[in-house]
């Protein structure tokens, strides 16, 4: 959603990116390769493969690849097989250097400290400047991926709709995403990992990451005033040569890009397989399509929760994703329960399952339906691992987990 391009109206389509990491297929241990993978398909070390579509491209660390939607998509479902099959032509490169592509947000036994190698080539210069701030040698930095969600906006007023809506959704998404449980080599205590190191990852300029839930500002003149002002003013003794966009620094939850017209939904963890995290994506944006319309109460209702009280929400959640126990009876007021005084996030999901079931295609409703009677993927690495699990072990796990992706199929 470039600058150069329509601006898209409300829900009219989606942006989609996906992150995996690229391991050796026998130890599973990162491999810094992804410049490699690149110039074995284009002849040359570039940041980006155009691949019709979808394409690939290079983050912040050399271990880590991103697929992404080319333009965005008006249909979600319609991608499935668009970027399993790249999954697929990618492990065919990345098995002649004994590599594979690995899901899940966050590797179980890497070692950020000694293992992290920042991408040196295109846009060196911003990670670089972001590796001198911050130290990007750190769970919360280099050992994660995600899901990003691109929705767009076209005018201020369809900003307000979806922001307010945004804002009151993420506090519940790891609940059925959560699939980070597993850190050095043991379970963390936290079934979405990558976002409790994420929480944690901007202490040097905590303005950067705020609440990690957005304030609740709802016009793009508002925003740069409590957002984008602040974030300049921080960066600015470290950025003197004016390399950082304010646009890249902002580390929130959910974060607007007006260059683009779109807010970026970014605290949902890689499933293991692309049409696992299409449905997530499909069920997220149909529930957000139902909040910006009034469907269970207005934007106004909306607009007047504080990141303050929502982030205790996302605690939660982040720890015991579908069992995290909700007791805000106003924040369930939200969604139309009027009458509830507590669920479990998972319920609630349930819920809105049901309530927003026929909108849904029915790959979507087949992995929601698997997720929620099997728990999120973290909950069901957990139950192969068990609480002490050796290296052995975890190998043979994700070692599963990497074959549902390549094949597209869901963890079980």
């Amino acid at each position: 959603m470039s600058t150069k391009e329509k601006k898209y109206k409300l829900f009219e389509v989606t942006g989609i990116e996906l992150e995996y990491m690229v391991v050796d297929r026998t130890t599973l241990k990162v491999l810094p390769i992804v410049d490699k993978l690149f110039e074995d398909v284009t002849g040359e070390i570039t940041s980006d493969v155009e691949r019709g579509d979808v394409e690939w491209s290079n983050e912040l660390v050399s271990h880590v690849v991103e697929l992404k939607t080319a333009k965005p998509t008006r249909k979600i479902a319609s991608f499935r097989n668009k970027f399993a099959k790249e999954v697929k032509a990618i492990n065919k490169v990345l098995a002649k250097r004994n590599a594979m592509l690995l899901p899940t947000a966050a590797h179980p036994f890497m070692d950020p400290f000694t293992e992290t190698v920042i991408w040196p080539h295109d846009h060196n210069e911003v990670y670089a400047l972001y590796n001198r701030i911050f130290d990007c040698r750190g769970h919360g930095w280099s050992n994660l991926q995600s899901t990003h969600l691109n929705l767009p906006f076209a005018n201020d007023a369809e900003f307000m709709k979806l922001h307010a809506a945004i804002r009151i959704l993420l506090p519940i998404i790891p609940a059925i995403s959560a699939s980070s449980p597993i850190l050095d080599g043991q379970p963390t205590g936290s079934l979405d990992a990558r976002m409790e190191a994420y929480l944690h990852h901007q202490e040097k300029l905590p303005v950067l990451m705020g609440s990690l839930i957005p304030e609740a500002v709802f016009s793009q003149e508002d925003y740069y005033r409590e957002i984008f002002s602040p974030i300049a003013k921080a960066m600015a003794p470290f950025d003197t040569e004016h390399i950082m966009d304010h646009h890249f620094a902002n580390s929130r939850g959910a974060i607007a890009r007006f260059d683009r017209g779109a807010i970026e939904i970014r605290v949902i963890d890689i499933q293991e397989c692309p049409s696992a995290d299409l449905a997530i994506a499909e069920l997220i944006v149909t529930v957000l399509k139902a909040l910006a319309k009034g469907h269970w109460v207005s934007t106004y209702v909306q607009r007047a929760w504080s990141e303050h009280d929502l982030l205790p929400i996302f605690k939660r959640v982040i720890k015991d994703a579908g069992n995290a126990e909700i007791v805000d009876r106003d924040y369930l007021m939200m969604f139309g329960l009027l009458k509830q005084e507590q669920m479990t996030a998972k319920e609630l999901w349930q819920y809105l399952f049901v309530e927003v079931y026929n909108d849904l295609s029915d790959g979507c409703r087949t992995h929601i339906a698997h997720i929620l009677e099997h728990g999120c993927l973290a909950a069901r690495i957990l139950s192969e691992t068990g609480t002490h699990p050796t290296r052995e072990e975890l190998v043979q796990v994700y070692s599963r987990i990497a074959h549902c992706l390549d094949t597209d199929t869901a963890f079980v």
